[in-house]
C-alpha cells in the first residue's frame, strides 16, 4: 500500500464508488435504512422472520458482493422488483459538503459513478450532496449485467463502455474486496476505510494502493 499519489495530470479517469464513499456512513442513516429495506424484502418474498432475513442478508452479502446475489442465485427472486423496493430511501440525513464540491470539481479528466445500486437511486444521492455536475455517467449494477462488484465482468463492462483506459484511472471504494479487479486491471485503487466493519472483508494489501479515511482529505493531497 506504499504507492506515491497519483499525479492529476496522468489521471484521466477517476472511478468513484457511490453510497459510503461520497458520504460518510456514521454521518447519516442511509445505510441503516438500506439494511431494513433488503431485510424486509427478505421476509415478505421468503416469508422469513426477521432475524433470518438479517441474517440471510449478511451471508449473500459476503457470498456475492450484494444480497440480491443472492436472492438470484438460490431464490430466483426478481431483480427490478427487489431493486425498487431496497432504494426507496429518504436521503434528508445527507448533507452536501462544499468542500467536497470543489475538490471533486477541481479533478482534471473524467469521473464516473461505479455503483452496486441503480442509476436513479445515484442520481437521487448525487443531487442531495449537489455533485451530479460533475459527474459524466453512472454505471450502475444493471449495466454491469445484475454482476455485482466485486464481479471482474461488471469492471471489464465499465471500462469497455465508457473507453477507460486502466492505466491512466484511479478507483475510489469503501469495500476492499472491491479494488481487487480494480487493482488486477491495472487501474490505481484507493480504500476509503469507514466505521462500518464490513469494508474490510476480502482485504488484499496487494489491490490497494492508497488509503484513506477521509475522501476530501485524500484528494486535497493528490491536487495540492
Amino acid at each position: 500500500m506504499k504507492h506515491p499519489l497519483p499525479h492529476p495530470d496522468r489521471v484521466d479517469c477517476w472511478v468513484f464508488d457511490l453510497d459510503n464513499t461520497l458520504y460518510s456512513p456514521s454521518e447519516c442513516d442511509i445505510p441503516d435504512q438500506m439494511e431494513a429495506a433488503i431485510s424486509a424484502f427478505i421476509q415478505r418474498h421468503l416469508g422469513v422472520s426477521a432475524d433470518e432475513a438479517d441474517r440471510l442478508r449478511s451471508v449473500w452479502h459476503g457470498r456475492y458482493g450484494m444480497t440480491l446475489g443472492g436472492l438470484i442465485a438460490e431464490c430466483r427472486a426478481d431483480p427490478h422488483d427487489y431493486l425498487e423496493e431496497t432504494h426507496r430511501l429518504d436521503l434528508s440525513s445527507l448533507r452536501p459538503s462544499p468542500r467536497l464540491q470543489r475538490l471533486i470539481a477541481g479533478l482534471p479528466g473524467r469521473r464516473l459513478i461505479h455503483t452496486n445500486a441503480t442509476t436513479a437511486h445515484a442520481e437521487r444521492v448525487l443531487d442531495r450532496l449537489g455533485l451530479s455536475a460533475y459527474f459524466e455517467a453512472v454505471f450502475d449494477v444493471e449495466a454491469a449485467g445484475l454482476l455485482p462488484k466485486p464481479d471482474p465482468e461488471g469492471y471489464r463492462r465499465l471500462l469497455a463502455r465508457h473507453a477507460v483506459d486502466p492505466r491512466r484511472a484511479v478507483m475510489v471504494e469503501d469495500m476492499a474486496r472491491n479494488l481487487v479487479p480494480a487493482a488486477a486491471s491495472g487501474m490505481t485503487t484507493v480504500w476509503l476505510r469507514t466505521e462500518r466493519p464490513q469494508g474490510a472483508r476480502g482485504l488484499d494489501p496487494a489491490a490497494v494502493h492508497h488509503v484513506a479515511d477521509r475522501l476530501e482529505d485524500w484528494l486535497a493531497a493528490v491536487t495540492g
